[in-house]
């Protein structure tokens, strides 16, 4: 799941006339860098939420999205290796059903019939991804080991945390290993304020299961039928206190597409 229905406050005035996941970053719309790793990895289709301007973005995107290899990749690659990989593509239009963003697990929860259809079947069928449609981290990989090792785990979410970065100096969750777990190899991760541990920025990326979305964590009905609101973070830290989550970092390049200042410095950057 690409998320995609914030208004993008601190963006305004570019986010006026044009919601934050299509402004331009190296010549591509923001959240088509995910889109396109995603597909890379073998992953799809992807579901994609929208609010504020939604329709521009589905008429951006349309149901299917065809990818090319990178530059410097395609030029070793013969043309039937070049053809486009189509990444299908399906939206859960929460500004036209509720008049606006449902807030990230409200998003979630509504999605959910589209990300776990009824009749899906094997390992994978309660199990997607969740990033950010506004996030730049072009060297993530998306791959089947990750999801594999989620799988064979008895965790609701596992999280990608990446060092803390100007605008969230005190971070959000802990990485330490946490001598009270039963083994000793568990990890604190909801730390109280006075912990001395680092804390570290979740990235918005992470795996999760449906589970996480249902009693006893999350009282939303199945589908959000009633466009209910609510946060992801209490759902992680509820999880995160009973041993149902894990995390590891990131440290390759990740930017917080915040503000307009931050749009035009990654611009100015190589990718």
């Amino acid at each position: 799941m690409v998320l995609a229905a914030g208004r993008g406050e601190r963006m305004r005035p570019l986010t006026d006339t044009c919601p934050k996941p299509l402004l331009t970053v190296h010549g591509k719309p923001l959240m088509q860098w995910p889109l396109e790793a995603l597909a890379r990895g073998g992953f799809g289709p992807a579901v994609v939420n929208t609010a504020w301007l939604g329709e521009q973005i589905a008429a951006k995107f349309g149901s299917v999205l065809g990818l090319q290899p990178p530059q410097n990749v395609r030029k070793q690659l013969s043309n039937k290796e070049q053809e486009c990989t189509p990444l299908q593509i399906r939206y859960s239009h929460e500004g036209r059903d509720f008049g606006g963003a449902l807030e990230t697990a409200g998003g979630i929860a509504r999605a959910l019939p589209l990300l776990c259809p009824p009749e899906a079947a094997g390992p994978t069928r309660d199990v997607f991804w969740v990033l950010a449609g506004d996030v730049f981290a072009p060297d993530f990989v998306f791959t089947q080991a990750a999801v594999d090792r989620f799988i064979a785990s008895d965790k609701l979410a596992h999280l990608w945390l990446v060092p803390n970065p100007e605008h969230n100096p005190k971070g959000d969750f802990g990485l330490a290993l946490d001598a009270g777990s039963p083994d000793g190899s568990g990890l604190a991760l909801n730390l109280p304020p006075d912990a001395p541990q680092p804390r570290y920025t979740y990235s918005t990326i992470g795996l999760y299961r449906a589970a996480l979305f249902a009693p006893p964590w999350c009282d939303i009905p199945p589908g959000n039928p009633h466009g209910s609101k609510a946060a992801l973070a209490p759902l992680l830290r509820a999880a995160m206190d009973q041993a149902q989550v894990s995390a590891e970092m990131y440290t390759g390049r990740w930017t917080d597409v915040g503000t307009p200042q931050r749009l035009a410095q990654l611009n100015g950057l190589a990718v």
